[in-house]
């Protein structure tokens, strides 16, 4: 059978030159013969199975460097080894991403509630279903601090997420929470900050579950950070009083999303206040 040129051989395997160049390069796949003269190099037919167990092996996700080792090993019992890790690896990523492609889906459905959201001008009620969150207590009423120390705060909340490790695109749409018995005593204070997070997620000690209910909402901007949304919360309250709704559950602070910035200072927040009535 006629000598193939790497041009030739590429083509007839569906692909570049390049690549087999490269194969040649790190010793993965050699060519037949090369022409002392010329220089050139030359593959036979037959080469092509082996060429076909690289790609098999390069779509079940191994390195050509892994494919390298194995054939330099010439061990069955290596490759079926590598080949368990390879499911292993597998299964990892399958749950990495169905992590993102949730991840994916609620900061859509995030910018989707912005859209909507910013339009609404006052107070309007809204069901949630029941909903996880991972929480944890700072020790201090953040709305004692100012925007630089609750940065800090976010940054101990990271920290807790990733020491529970909990993916970090859970790290988005943070919230705060005022207990109901506090809020009832008109007493606006939270110290603890949290992330939603999975349903399915195993229980910790700091998971908690937010129940269904009908909720009282008010949503806007919080340039002006806490100080504007004391205010909000006030006007949201003295609403709940004012339609004889009583109040039956902790008061959420959530932020939808953050918005476009155009200085590095300060976030600025679109955020959603809400408490659950009947």
């Amino acid at each position: 059978m006629r000598k193939l040129t790497v041009g030739e051989m590429a083509k007839l395997n569906n692909m570049s030159a390049q690549a087999l160049r490269y194969y040649d390069k790190i010793n993965l796949l050699k060519p037949s013969q090369i022409d002392e003269k010329t220089g050139y190099r030359y593959y036979h037919i037959n080469q092509s199975a082996k060429l076909d167990l690289i790609n098999h092996m390069k779509q079940l996700g191994m390195s050509l460097k892994k494919i390298k080792n194995l054939f330099e090993k010439n061990d069955l019992n290596l490759i079926k080894n590598n080949i368990e890790e390879q499911i292993i690896w597998i299964e990892e990523e399958k749950k990495r991403l169905n992590i993102m492609e949730k991840a994916v889906n609620k900061f859509k459905r995030s910018l989707n509630e912005y859209s909507i959201e910013s339009q609404r001008k006052g107070i309007f009620f809204r069901n949630f279903p029941e909903r996880k969150i991972f929480y944890y207590d700072c020790k201090v009423n953040i709305y004692d601090e100012d925007m630089e120390t609750y940065e800090l705060l976010l940054r101990e909340l990271k920290k807790q997420v990733l020491s529970k490790n909990m993916p970090v695109v859970y790290f988005c749409n943070v919230g705060s929470i005022v207990r109901k018995n506090k809020l009832l005593n008109n007493n606006f204070y939270s110290s603890e900050i949290f992330v939603f997070v999975d349903e399915d997620l195993d229980n910790d000690e700091n998971i908690e579950v937010i129940p269904a209910n009908r909720y009282a909402c008010l949503s806007f901007t919080g340039e002006e950070g806490f100080k504007n949304e004391e205010k909000k919360a006030e006007i949201l309250i003295d609403f709940v009083n004012q339609k004889g709704l009583e109040i039956i559950g902790d008061y959420i602070c959530e932020e939808i999303t953050e918005l476009p910035l155009f200085c590095n200072k300060s976030r600025e927040m679109f955020i959603r206040i809400q408490v659950p009535v009947k």
